[in-house]
């Protein structure tokens, strides 16, 4: 009767923490993915008004500043990260982060549409719980410009690239491919 009632109670505890990630991912949808539109906005109006090389700031400075300011307001810490980052300060993934983009590429690979990727899971970082979050960013029609092959890339538009990202390895990706992730990190 015990063995029964031990079973019950973490079958409950598992569901209970099912139902808590959902609730999470749903939450975190809700105040996290609006600033995707944002930049990808702000990038099409640039490239359309002045060129893809005025785009490169946006990108460069102005994303990571619409995730700060929504850091700041949420409390959480977000960011973009890829297996190719453009900037690999503030570009390359952690562990947890870089096994969740391997994913997203199988998945994709088995069909699933790159613009519904995610994942979210309850993590414990120093002795706290956290809930990591991560929704696939695909590569597309504005991001195909400085980010498709290299060989493609107009010289003027690829010296520029070089000048702002010396350690650069965002290039040779097709449209449609993932290009990398927003990653959520909140604590609980």
């Amino acid at each position: 009767m015990l063995r029964i009632a031990l079973v019950t109670a973490a079958l409950l505890a598992g569901s209970a923490q099912a139902q808590d990630v959902e609730a999470l991912k749903l939450d975190t949808r809700k105040n996290a993915l609006p600033v995707l539109p944002k930049v990808v906005a702000m990038m099409q109006e640039t490239v359309a008004s002045r060129g893809v090389v005025e785009a490169i700031p946006v990108c460069k400075e102005k994303a990571p500043q619409l995730l700060r300011e929504q850091s700041e307001k949420t409390g959480w810490k977000m960011s973009r990260v890829s297996l190719k980052a453009r900037n690999p300060e503030r570009g390359t993934p952690d562990t947890w982060e870089a096994r969740q983009l391997a994913d997203f590429n199988i998945r994709a690979a088995a069909g699933e549409k790159i613009e519904s990727l995610e994942t979210g899971e309850i993590v414990t970082e120093n002795g706290k719980p956290v809930f990591r979050y991560m929704r696939a960013i695909p590569v597309g029609d504005v991001c195909f410009k400085c980010h498709g092959p290299a060989e493609q890339i107009d010289a003027g538009l690829k010296s520029e690239l070089a000048r702002n990202y010396p350690l650069d390895r965002a290039f040779g990706y097709e449209k449609g491919q993932i290009r990398g992730a927003l990653t959520v990190r909140r604590p609980l």
